[in-house]
């Protein structure tokens, strides 16, 4: 693989404590002229499902060649593996908690797995707590300035998997409030109105292009950049009109 260009690094670790910094010095400290990138680090704490989409929805974005360290690890310290994957020109930097699966498979697959467990290219003292500095980010920069994949521990199988989403959950409600969802908009080609049900709650939200296809305040159905079904409110919060959070199931339909 050839020598890598950029780094990027997701995390629930906040913005209000100096996490995120220490694991950019060590970073700056091996590799200087590599270039980080900073996707989220407001990952809910411990909400591995949404690390995975944040992800998955970011790392197509960077070209071939990128690394990307994902870190929301609950079980960090545990007999949880590390693990670094291999598609579509990329590498995935993190734990095997089924963080990282999802967005492999959004750059074309799984190609190659290794497990994290050559002491050279991690910290020398090793915190239990924290391996988002100690071996995910030395890591990352090592496989970064050129360091073949080979010599970062054996060939590894079976990453653990997310659980896919039932059609119709909400994968996530992002900083404005839009929701989307588990769906497909081809799934309702030739639909000017939706009925979504929330509960015990009908909505009739009609299916547009964007968001000023509807007055103000109005619900609307959309394609969102991901692709998939999203409600939102035109200038408004959907998440908090619907009541709705990750995880929980929406019904959706074609309107008579």
């Amino acid at each position: 693989m050839a020598t890598s260009r950029r780094i990027t690094f997701t995390t629930d670790y906040g913005l209000a404590d100096g996490f995120v910094a220490a694991c950019h010095g060590v970073i700056a400290g091996l590799a200087p002229a590599v270039p980080v990138v900073d996707v989220s680090h407001l990952v809910p704490p411990g909400d591995v499902r949404r690390g995975a989409l944040v992800l998955a929805q970011t790392v197509p974005w960077f070209p071939a060649g990128s690394v990307h360290i994902a870190v929301v690890d609950p079980g960090v310290g545990t007999t949880r593996r590390a693990i670094v994957l291999r598609a579509g020109g990329h590498l995935l930097v993190g734990p095997d908690n089924g963080l990282l699966p999802w967005a492999a498979h959004a750059l074309g697959g799984i190609e190659e797995i290794r497990e994290i467990t050559n002491p050279a290219l991690t910290l020398a003292k090793v915190s239990r707590t924290f391996h988002g500095r100690d071996v995910f980010a030395p890591v990352a920069a090592h496989l970064a300035l050129g360091t073949p994949l080979a010599e970062v521990g054996p060939p590894a199988s079976d990453p653990v998997e997310p659980p896919d989403p039932a059609p119709g959950e909400v994968l996530a409600v992002d900083h404005f409030g839009n929701v989307q969802l588990a769906l497909a908009v081809t799934d309702f080609a030739g639909v000017d109105l939706l009925r979504v049900e929330v509960g015990e709650r009908t909505y009739r939200v009609p299916l547009r292009h964007t968001f000023g296809e509807v007055p103000a305040g109005e619900l609307v159905g959309y394609e969102d950049s991901a692709g998939l079904l999203a409600i939102s409110v035109n200038g408004g919060d959907a998440g908090r009109l619907l009541g709705v959070r990750a995880g929980d199931p929406v019904r959706v339909s074609p309107s008579c």
